[in-house]
């Protein structure tokens, strides 16, 4: 089998070590014998967003998010075009608020987006930014499951329909929310640095399922030896007090 990545702005959107979501599909596609392909694309250069499988945009500081802005707006017609080919998203902080309708700054201004999604982002102040450790209660694709990241951002993200994930810990869409994230067939939008996929290797498993479901429909992956992702998950769970279980006790005493 055959998967082709697009890395958008990989010289520009890159903050808290995102890159390290791409060395994590290649690497568990190398395991499996899965043909991978990672092509970059920065401002200027063109490329046919929907001949790629997997479409993915790190995160970036406001100076690199204004940088990128008209070029990403310019590129709309042909991510429109990928979404309708079955291409899988992966976006992160900057690429997930991008995608929405628009964002608005602490002057006020308001800056348009690529308006795929209803839900938009407004800057908070210092008192209000989301910034630390986050433990998020997943349910993506049918598999059930504890994501650990981390996030920091200022701008809170409203009216999200369908969010990644339930906070166990941490802040997510918003100071103290309740909600992380976007989630629908194609795309996965987090404000989860860290990055995200080393940290999660099932997510990584769905989103590499995501992009073969392009061209080969639904696939199984042969098992991996996640010992070690695993244990630091749980070590990270351990210290902020997440379970699964604990999840489960608490809505016992609430019924």
């Amino acid at each position: 089998m055959k998967l082709k990545v697009l890395w958008m702005y990989h010289d520009l959107m890159d903050l808290y070590g995102d890159k390290g979501n791409i060395q994590v599909l290649k690497t568990r596609c190398e395991k499996r014998g899965i043909d991978l392909t990672v092509d970059t694309c920065t401002i200027g250069e063109i490329r046919t967003i929907s001949d790629y499988d997997i479409f993915f945009l790190g995160g970036g500081a406001d100076r690199e998010q204004n940088l990128i802005y008209e070029d990403l707006l310019l590129r709309r017609e042909g991510i429109e075009e990928a979404m309708k080919s079955g291409t899988a998203f992966l976006l992160i902080c900057g690429g997930y608020q991008m995608f929405g309708k628009y964002y608005r700054d602490q002057d006020g201004n308001t800056v348009p987006c690529l308006s795929f999604f209803d839900y938009y982002t407004v800057a908070s102040d210092r008192d209000h930014r989301c910034i630390g450790n986050i433990a998020v209660e997943v349910n993506m694709d049918g598999e059930h499951f504890l994501a650990v990241g981390f996030e920091n951002h200022g701008g809170q993200t409203e009216n999200v329909s369908f969010p990644f994930g339930s906070v166990r810990y941490g802040h997510g869409n918003t100071f103290n929310g309740k909600f992380e994230g976007f989630l629908n067939d194609q795309v996965l939008a987090t404000y989860m640095h860290g990055p995200l996929l080393p940290k999660n290797p099932m997510i990584a498993d769905l989103v590499v399922r995501r992009g073969l479901r392009r061209n080969y429909g639904d696939v199984s992956l042969d098992p991996l030896d996640d010992t070690l992702e695993t244990k630091a998950r749980t070590v990270m769970l351990e210290r902020l007090g997440v379970s699964l279980e604990n999840r489960q006790e608490a809505e016992k005493q609430s019924d």
